[in-house]
């Protein structure tokens, strides 16, 4: 298992291996949704100016723990 946390003060995800060993860093983070697919996808803003985000990484529902922090 794999595990998704999302800080929503500093926007930034940080995925960890099941060893809970940090391997991705994201940053300029808008949101993480679910998809509907089966997926967390970890949207990125384009850039400060617009609302625009675009996917940068998708985890499989099924083997991610996802936390969440303020």
């Amino acid at each position: 298992m794999q595990t998704l946390i999302f800080n929503t003060t500093t926007k930034k995800v940080t995925l960890l291996d099941d060893k809970l060993e940090s391997f991705k860093v994201y940053g300029n983070i808008s949101t993480v949704k679910c998809s509907e697919l089966g997926f967390y996808e970890v949207m990125q803003k384009v850039d400060d100016e617009s609302y625009a985000s675009i996917p940068v990484f998708r985890a499989p529902i099924a083997n991610t723990n996802m936390r969440i922090e303020k």
